[in-house]
């Protein structure tokens, strides 16, 4: 295996663009020949190596009238081009539409295909349309990355066998740096601000415990999604007089430095596949209660009461009190703390790198 291609809508801020991101600029590093074909382009993006070539496959400016069925089928056919044109010895599609138009793109080419299940399977893999193509597409694909169990074990009777189940690289700069000695009086989230992440029920619950401890602060950093959750929160917040103590700070490239400020860390899914938000505030050492979430990306990393904390999806009452808690005993923070480094002998780049790479050979050599 020399040369890996990698299919992605974009590179936007986001979970599976952030992993693609990492390991396209990690394989490259190693000395392969390293694509990324993209769709779309943005202005808030992650960064690629130099090394990496990136490849644009989406619709050109007199596609955009047709309708939605012919845009699909055109985009397969860029993705099939470029295929046909690079030729790579795996391609590697990451989240929902993107494995479908990569298994269709590879078609009868001697390429193989690898998909990667990225979200919870309910609510985006379950409509008619999905179970007709995962039935017609799933058992051409090579092989397939799951994120948790739970994943592989919802796409029961596809893919199992010629599966692997490995955690998101969490950035190195996440890793290694020591707590400020002084930190601030405040509760850090960081995430893109959109529905599933729940952020106003994050809101509402350190509303109660801010009435318990006024001197705390509530800061939440990430872009919006342009889905509304960000005028939700402005609302909740303006509504019940709490501009000066819990604050939107907008996207970040320097969480490394700003997460770690704050006391402890709060994560409030309704679902996700793996949480990079949370696994890195583990890697800086943050004390973390976070929702039991579907499909069991906190469960995976998180050993409740041991380096921190799982509460029920929804539960705003349990959020309030492991907030309490970790402000209040402070020694259970620091527990907390020192045992949530630990996800870096699991989750460091190097160590899903290997994985990655080792599946991949793996597959090509078949």
């Amino acid at each position: 295996m020399k040369t890996i291609a990698f299919h992605v809508s974009s590179l936007a801020q986001g979970g599976a663009e952030r992993v693609v991101a990492n390991l396209a600029n990690r394989f490259a590093q190693d000395g392969f020949n390293v694509y990324v074909a993209t769709e779309e382009y943005g202005n808030n993006e992650f960064t690629l190596d130099p090394k990496v070539k990136r490849i644009h496959v989406g619709l050109k400016e007199e596609d955009e009238k047709k309708n939605r069925i012919v845009k699909f089928l055109i985009r397969v056919k860029y993705l099939k081009s470029f295929v046909k044109e690079y030729k790579p010895d795996v391609l590697v599609a990451f989240a929902h539409r993107c494995n479908y138009r990569a298994l269709m793109a590879a078609g009868n080419s001697n390429v193989p295909v690898v998909i990667s299940i990225r979200i919870n399977p309910v609510g985006y893999y379950d409509a008619f349309s999905d179970t007709v193509q995962i039935k017609w597409l799933f058992p051409k694909a090579a092989g397939c990355v799951y994120q948790t169990k739970e994943q592989k074990d919802w796409f029961k009777p596809y893919l199992q066998d010629n599966s692997r189940i490995i955690m998101n690289p969490i950035n190195p700069k996440y890793f290694g740096n020591p707590l400020p000695k002084v930190r601030e009086k405040a509760v850090m989230h960081h995430a893109r601000l959109v529905d599933f992440k729940n952020q106003p029920m994050l809101v509402r619950a350190f509303l109660k415990v801010h009435e318990k401890h006024p001197d705390y602060v509530l800061k939440i950093f990430g872009p919006d999604s342009g889905d509304g959750t960000k005028e939700i929160l402005e609302k909740l917040i303006r509504d019940n007089n709490a501009e000066s103590y819990v604050l939107l700070m907008g996207a970040s490239s320097d969480l490394e430095k700003e997460i770690p400020k704050g006391e402890i860390y709060a994560y409030s899914s309704d679902y996700e596949g793996m949480p990079n938000s949370l696994l890195e505030a583990m890697a800086m050492g943050m004390p973390v209660v976070s929702t039991d979430c579907p499909c069991g990306g906190p469960r995976a990393v998180i050993r409740d009461g041991e380096n921190g904390f799982l509460i029920p999806v929804g539960d705003e009452d349990a959020l309030t009190d492991r907030m309490n808690r970790l402000i209040e005993d402070k020694e259970l923070s620091k527990r907390f703390s020192e045992n949530a480094r630990k996800i870096e002998d699991v989750a460091s780049m190097e160590a899903i790198y290997k994985q990655w790479k080792d599946y991949l050979e793996e597959v090509t050599s078949k």
